[in-house]
């Protein structure tokens, strides 16, 4: 697919579209859900002391896309378009999880949201790299959310990161 020769969208077009049918357009910034989120991640502590850590990264993702519900339509490229919920309180329970995924990375990661037809939970770094992790193992889907997005909703798929035993 060449790109769009008039520039006046940053994701490929079929992503594009999705995210608008969703309710994202250029500039949507809602810091102020973004901050509620913060705050609940930031003071949940497991049964076990498990907790977040929220970041920059994170919240700025958030800020600009959480709460789209995002449906692709049409097939994907290479897998099906994950159906995505960017709500980072899916990951709410997840905080061992994502601690350990963090520690093997070398990095922090937080909660993004959900891809809703699998139950696989998307996750970003301190660096923005998204992440989804799912019953099959851990996988990386972008150096950004712009990437991670397009990936998903187009159907192409992530590199695997780990497999469960």
């Amino acid at each position: 697919m060449h790109p769009d020769r008039s520039s006046t969208t940053r994701f490929p077009v079929p992503v594009d579209a999705a995210l608008r049918a969703a309710g994202w357009h250029p500039g949507r910034w809602d810091i102020k859900q973004a901050e509620i989120w913060a705050d609940t991640l930031r003071e949940h502590t497991s049964p076990a002391g498990h907790q977040h850590t929220v970041f920059p990264a994170a919240v700025e993702a958030w800020a600009e896309f959480g709460a789209l519900r995002i449906t692709p339509t049409g097939p994907g490229r290479q897998i099906a378009p994950a159906t995505l919920h960017l709500d980072p309180l899916h990951g709410l329970h997840h905080a061992r999880t994502l601690g350990d995924l963090g520690r093997a990375l070398g990095t922090e990661v937080c909660p993004l949201g959900e891809e809703t037809d699998t139950d696989a939970l998307l996750a970003i770094d301190t660096e923005g790299r998204v992440y989804t992790l799912d019953h099959t193992g851990d996988w990386y889907a972008g150096p950004d959310i712009d990437h991670a997005l397009a990936t998903l909703i187009a159907g192409i798929e992530p590199l695997r990161l780990t497999a469960t035993p």
